[in-house]
Parts: structure tokens; sequence; C-alpha cells
């Protein structure tokens, strides 16, 4: 209080300052200032305000719901890591060549195979839809359908195909699958789609490894091949050594060939270099009815059947779908299709002569000929053309055939010996109906069943390539 009054005081010498410096008149200076006065008496000090009334308590939060218990993690687990499920599914896989295999470990590495051969790079191009197109790079062409190389890895195992495992640990995470959409075909570069409708599409899930593999332009723009350009011009040359290489398609050589998932373009009725004839392309009741996982994945029989992927000797699905009844390896509706399919084969092989040299290569070895007993001289896809590094007993097993063909690309890493072996060989001339043909009968050969997984499109194919040749 007592602050307040001097500040009043203060304020009051200052008026009256003002006051005295306006009393100075026209006649003449104001006089000398007189001498302070005293002290005047202090003034009453004011009362005390009263104390603020203190706030009211806040009233007390209420206490938080207590949380849920979590499910016991040993009883999320054995939904599916148990003797009926997990463990019966990896024994069965021990039987798969995607578990035994050894592509995952030649492969490691590869970009571009490892879309079919490693785990990894197969997720991969499932997850960011890798176009199987060829785009223009410089002056060639290249397959647009690869992996990268931080992805080119990993064995076939159960998250290849179910990628969702361990997501919420439950049994939901055995779908969806990776990939069940229709796949765009990496040897027609995207122009042709393949699809097997049935059980929801997860025949596509095979497919998109089980399917050709594209031939590529060798002497031009590396583009893939023109297979409608076979047809329009069957007799049209499509390779002779005696032309200049860039009237030449494709420069042929022991290994030019479909590879081996060719399965998946028959099933689903594309795929093959289809020539005009007396037979109608069409597909069988599989096409649309059934699923691989139907018969590859019915009740186990012995070692075929679950998840050891294999069909051979085991009917369960066949029986078991409800479209057959009593179906065995000696049905006839059975061994009559393998029969027409194989003496088709056959007959496709005697007519792929050059000068009466076979053109396609005889190899009775088992092991490693898959398709040793599917035709009656042991034709195992590739080309019968001479090959020391691939094919070292390429001569001793086409001597029946005719002998072999010259290799038209030698390589440097031959011995002397060997080139001249080469160059005493007869030179391979083709015609379009002829590389058509040989497709055709790679597609048909390695497609295995002898043309149960689709009857129709098997013998369209094979036996109009048969008429189409001279």
């Amino acid at each position: 209080m007592k602050k307040n009054l001097l500040v009043i005081g203060i304020g009051f010498l200052m008026i009256g300052a003002s006051i005295f410096s306006a009393c100075e008149g026209p006649e003449g200076p104001m006089g000398p200032i007189g001498p302070t006065g005293a002290n005047g008496t202090n003034g009453t000090n004011g009362a005390v305000g009263a104390t603020g009334a203190n706030g009211a308590t806040g009233a007390t939060g209420a206490t938080g719901a207590t949380g849920a218990t979590g499910a016991d993690g040993t009883a999320t687990c054995i939904q599916c890591h148990n003797p009926a499920t997990v463990t019966m599914v990896a024994t069965q896989y021990e039987l798969s060549k995607h578990s035994y295999g050894e592509a995952a470990f030649e492969e490691a590495g590869s970009a571009s195979c490892g879309p079919c051969h490693l785990s990894e790079a197969f997720k991969y191009v499932c997850k960011n839809n890798i176009p199987s197109t060829f785009s223009l790079v410089g002056t060639s062409y290249v397959n647009d359908y690869s992996a990268t190389s931080s992805t080119a890895f990993g064995e076939i195992t159960c998250n290849t195909c179910h990628s969702s495992l361990h997501t919420t640990y439950g049994m939901g995470d055995l779908s969806p699958l990776t990939t069940v959409a229709p796949v765009s075909s990496t040897m027609w570069a995207a122009a042709k789609t393949f699809d097997a409708p049935a059980d929801g599409g997860i025949s596509n899930l095979c497919i998109k490894c089980h399917q050709p593999r594209p031939f590529t332009n060798s002497n031009t723009d590396k583009n893939v091949l023109n297979y409608a350009g076979l047809v329009a011009n069957p007799t049209a040359i499509f390779y002779d050594a005696a032309q200049a290489n860039t009237l030449n398609v494709l420069k042929p050589g022991y290994r030019t060939h479909t590879h081996y998932g060719t399965v998946g373009a028959i099933y689903v009725g594309k795929g093959g270099v289809e020539f005009a004839g007396s037979a109608a392309y069409g597909n069988s009741v599989h096409t649309a009815a059934a699923s691989c996982q139907d018969c590859h994945m019915a009740a186990m029989n012995g070692k075929a059947g679950g998840h050891s992927f294999s069909a051979i000797g085991n009917f369960n699905g066949c029986n078991g779908s409800g479209c057959h009844t009593g179906l065995t390896s000696s049905s006839t509706l059975f061994t009559g299709t393998q029969t027409a399919a194989k003496t088709a084969l056959n007959d496709l092989a005697a007519k792929l002569k050059v000068n009466g040299v076979e053109i396609l290569n005889r190899n009775p070895d088992a092991t490693s000929n898959l398709w040793a007993s599917k035709t009656a001289n042991k034709y195992d896809g590739y080309l019968n053309i001479y090959d020391p590094i691939n094919n070292p007993n390429g001569i001793a097993n086409n001597t029946a055939g005719g002998g072999t063909f010259q290799n038209p690309s030698p390589s440097s890493s031959w011995t002397q010996a060997q080139k001249d072996i080469n160059t005493a060989l007869p030179k391979i001339t083709l015609t379009n109906a002829q590389m058509g043909a040989i497709i055709n009968f790679q597609l048909c050969l390695r497609e295995y069943s002898l043309g149960i997984h689709n009857t129709k499109y098997t013998m369209a194919l094979l036996q109009n390539s048969i008429a189409i040749l001279p």
C-alpha cells in the first residue's frame, strides 16, 4: 500500500510541476524555486484483500478395463505344427523335386532364371507384377521378366507358395497363395495369357513357373521369335548356313528348345505353333473343370499325391473328384490316350529329317533323359547337333538316326580335334514348318503326360505338324 501512495505522490508532483511551469507570464521570468516543504503525513494503509477460495478437487478418473488375455502361443502354433498337418506335409514334400532338386543351387545368382527356380525371385516377380514383355535396349531386345540380383536366391519352400505364412500364426495364413492371377506367357512375350480358372485359379500358381521359355532371334534384334510368321510362311527358309546370317532367323544348336516346363501351355490350350490342318484346336474337359491340385495333390498313394506334387500312378484325384470311376493305369481311356500321343510323336519325329539325318536328338539314358520312355527312339527334345561339351555322346546315340549335324557355332574352347570332327559333319537347314514342328514336338513331349493333360490340343498340334511337313 505504501508503494501505491508513493506512486500517487509522484504523480501529484508531476502535475504541480506542470502548473508552475505554466505560470511564467509575459511580464518577466519566473522567480527562484522556494525551499522544499515538510513531508506530508503518511496515508492510512488500505484493507487487506480477502483470501481466494480453494478450487474444487477434480474427480478421480475411472479405472481402465483389464486387457483380454492373449491366446496361448502353443495352442496357436499347434493348429498347423502338428503330426497331421505341417509334419505330414513336410514328409510328403521330401518326395518332391521342388525339395530334392538342385536347381536352386545351380541357378542361385541368376536373375533371369530365378523367377522359376529361386524362392525369393519368384516372390519378387509376383509381388511387383513383373511383365513378360520384351523391351528395346539400344539395338537389341531384352526380356523384362527377371528378378534382381538381391532376390536371386532361395530354395523352394512352404513360404514360396504360401506367402502369408506366420502373419497371424493361424490356419488362415495358408491362404491366399502367392499368386492365382492369369499368367502372362513369357514364351509369347505377353502376347498370350495362360489361365486355368478351376478352383479359383489355383492352377495359375503352378503355371507361373511351369510354362515354356521364349525363343529369340539370334542374328537380328534378339526379339522374341515371330511364331505367327512360321504359320503364315511354312515353306520359307528359317536357317541355312549357305546364306548370310542376317537372313537367318535363329542359329540352331543342341540346346535350342522350349525349356522344360511346357505343361502350362498344353494344359490351357495355348502356346503351340498352330498350323492349319484337319485337326481342330480345342481343349479337353480338364482345362475348364480340373485344377492341377485335383490330381497332383490328391490323397497320397505310395510316393505320389499330397505335397509330393506327383500324380504318377495315383488316380485318387481322378476317381475322387466325381469325374471318373475306377480309372487305373490299365484303363483303356488312359492307355488309349497315351498310345495315340506316343504314336503321333513318333510319326512327327520320323518326318523331321534333312537329307536322311534326324533333326531330333536321341538319348537312351533314362537318368539324363526324363522322357526316354515317351517315344520309341528315346528323343529328349534337344536337336541332333554336335556338341562335345553339352552332349558328348550325341554322335554315338544318333548313329541309327543317320548321323549328327554340324554345330553352326563351334566354341573357341573346343580342341582342334573337336573342331575337325564338327567340320566333317553335314550342315543343317530348316524351314519355318520344320522349326514350328520342332517346337510343337518339344511342347508335347515335355509336358510328360502323353496327352492326358489336354488330349484335344496335344493331338491337334501333333497331327497338323505332321501334315504340314513334306
